[in-house]
């Protein structure tokens, strides 16, 4: 029998230490160290190496073969995974409490049974009526290929795999799950390494996709988060707040996919809904004649989604000026902000700026500089953007607009949400000689010149004559 000993582990990174530290000095946070029983690895496990006959191949002697993916039936969640779920594959569903993570599990249970595929969904924190009535509000069929099992005891949860053969299985949660072969409590770093890997060895074998449902910490990372990330193939996390209507869905690490797309959802009574088309959705309550509002277009992956900009400039009455931003980069913010100061000459430095991203996008696109800083300047002018624009272009120190990736798409965009103008860079308009869209094109060569004409004669005076 091996000797088991006492062993320090960070709960947040898994450092482990032979006595308790405060800090831990891998990833410096303080009192994360749990006293737990460790024990040297046994001689089972060259036993079980021994087992596996695979030789070491050439390369180029392997065949490449396309691997087939199951569709899950949500389109949003399978242009997240890169078009379906790949067979073997473990994917780590992550997100703050009360975002859908149980929910949008428990849809694609049913989506899945209803193409006849047997699916194991093991909940350790709901009993199995709790989760039937979950599933009755969640408007979910009932089927003969839906099993559904109240367990955390790791050793049993496999039997079951192994004894049904599901095409899929979903384990919520996985710091509830526990393996009786390690002395320390379920949650930990050690549990939750191990069984995260005996689950993913178990994928690997059988070929069966398992989703695993991952709390997160109070700093927005999944618990355990390191050893989880790099174990999984697939790592989403849900994105919104609780009480907030939309929830975007986002691939963080994809070994089958794009790490770029995401997935747009409406939370209401029945679940989640896809919203097919969020650029009209997060445009639909733009307030009109309103100075500091401004619409640009940001690409996430394949799909350029329409997001509507606001800023609010107002005296600052501490005399330190604060810069607030809400879904857009801070540290981008001051810089634009400094931008217009030195090259544009506002008096931007007594002033509060306020930004935010409406729709709770966040925003990391450079195609956006251009917008916002139309917008800080509408705002502190009190001058309304020329209606029905679209502003795209990326805004050096220099004050020269720089062009943009995929272009076509952002306009194409515009065009069916029915914009009329498009201000963007002159280099990407040199490349558009033969666009005969419905959007006039209007290019642009430096911050000054998109000022001019977004803010120019075309827009009229917001409330009073004059502005600032």
């Amino acid at each position: 029998m091996a000797k088991l000993r006492t062993i320090f582990t960070c709960q947040s990174c898994g450092y482990q230490s032979p006595k308790w530290l405060g800090r831990c000095p891998d990833c410096s946070s303080w009192n994360s160290f749990v006293e737990e029983d460790y024990s040297a690895p046994s001689s089972k496990g060259k036993e079980r190496a021994s087992l596996y006959k695979d030789e070491p191949v050439l390369l180029k002697d392997v065949e490449a073969r396309e691997e087939e993916r199951l569709k899950t039936g949500i389109s949003e969640l399978d242009r997240v995974l890169g078009g379906g779920i790949v067979a073997g594959s473990v994917i780590l569903i992550g997100g703050d409490p009360g975002v859908g993570k149980s929910t949008i599990s428990l849809q694609v249970s049913n989506q899945l049974t209803k193409q006849g595929i047997k699916v194991l969904y093991v909940s350790g924190e709901e009993s199995v009526h709790q989760t039937k009535l979950r599933a009755k509000r969640l408007g979910s069929h009932e089927s003969d290929c839906l099993y559904i099992v109240n367990q955390t005891d790791l050793s049993l949860i496999v039997e079951y795999i192994k004894k049904l053969k599901p095409g899929a299985v979903i384990i919520d949660s996985i710091q509830v799950v526990f393996d009786p072969g390690i002395s320390s409590s379920a949650g930990s770093v050690s549990q939750v390494r191990e069984c995260a890997g005996i689950l993913t060895q178990l994928a690997k074998t059988t070929g069966t996709p398992i989703f695993i449902i991952g709390h997160v910490t109070k700093e927005g990372t999944i618990a355990g988060p390191r050893v989880l990330e790099h174990i999984v193939d697939t790592v989403l996390y849900f994105e919104g707040d609780r009480f907030s209507l939309y929830r975007i869905l986002r691939a963080v690490k994809n070994r089958f996919g794009s790490t770029n797309e995401i997935g747009v959802f409406e939370m209401n009574a029945q679940g989640l809904a896809e919203v097919k088309n969020p650029s009209e959705i997060f445009l639909s309550e733009r307030p009109q004649d309103v100075a500091g509002s401004v619409v640009t277009s940001i690409m996430e992956g394949s799909r350029p989604l329409l997001v509507e900009m606001q800023s609010l400039v107002s005296r600052s009455s501490f005399g330190y000026a604060r810069r607030r931003a809400q879904g857009f980069d801070s540290n981008r913010l001051s810089l634009l902000t400094a931008v217009l100061e030195k090259r544009i000459g506002l008096a931007l430095e007594a002033e509060d700026i306020f930004v935010n991203v409406a729709g709770g996008i966040k925003v990391e696109d450079p195609a956006a500089d251009l917008g916002l800083a139309v917008a800080i300047a509408s705002a502190f002018r009190e001058q309304l953007v020329l209606p029905a624009t679209l502003i795209l272009g990326e805004v050096g120190l220099s004050g020269e607009v720089r062009s943009v990736s995929q272009i076509m798409l952002r306009i194409n965009e515009a065009e069916k949400l029915g914009f009329k103008h498009c201000i963007l860079p002159k280099n990407n308009h040199k490349n558009l000689k033969y666009y005969k869209g419905a959007i006039e094109l209007i290019p642009v060569a430096n911050l000054k010149e998109g000022l001019d004409i977004a803010l120019g004669r075309q827009a009229a005076p917001c409330g009073s004559q004059g502005g600032k």
